[in-house]
């Protein structure tokens, strides 16, 4: 059975798709949720499918205190879902690290670009399609080889949230299929 370890900051509804997606599977499991933020709502999604649950400080994340508790899981795949902070190397260079970005990469990509500033930003510059990357995680803001990209046309949306709707579509459907693929590879 693999192992997927995820990270989150936010409100985890991506990481909750990808939980229900193995829940049942007989390739992989989610066998962790890490967060950075203590009040974030993905560690009661967490909680709510028995999945443990940690949460960390900055320094943790650079000092070598989150990799030796990702060695205790032993994972085959890191999944950012929803992570903020750059990731250290010295995790990346032990684990393979996919992240998923709200865009077409590599527009609308980079240090701050996350969330609804990414769509305010799809909306300001009237894009008429946007969509999903999932990339490998480097030393970089969402420059990471390309794994998969899939858009979705806008032209009828007027609003950024109109627009984040389309893309979560694009993300609860294609993430957890991209994780499985790569896991089966």
């Amino acid at each position: 059975m693999k192992k997927i370890v995820l990270f989150a900051s936010g409100s985890g509804t991506n990481a909750e798709n990808i939980i229900q997606y193995f829940k049942n599977s007989s390739l992989a499991k989610v066998v962790a949720v890490f967060s950075n933020n203590q009040q974030a709502k993905v560690l009661d999604r967490a909680h709510q499918h028995d999945v443990p649950a940690l949460v960390f400080s900055r320094t943790e994340l650079q000092d070598g205190t989150v990799l030796k508790q990702l060695n205790q899981f032993h994972p085959d795949i890191i999944v950012l879902a929803g992570f903020l902070w750059m990731f250290p190397q010295q995790i990346i260079a032990q684990y393979p690290t996919i992240n998923i970005h709200p865009a077409l990469l590599p527009k609308y990509g980079g240090k701050g670009m996350y969330g609804m500033k990414v769509h305010q930003a799809v909306l300001d510059n009237r894009e008429l399609e946007t969509g999903i990357t999932i990339h490998q995680v480097n030393e970089h803001y969402d420059q990471g080889d390309i794994i998969f990209q899939k858009s979705v046309a806008i032209e009828d949306c007027f609003t950024a949230e109109a627009i984040a709707e389309k893309v979560h579509e694009l993300e609860y459907l294609h993430f957890p299929k991209v994780i499985e693929s790569i896991l089966k590879a």
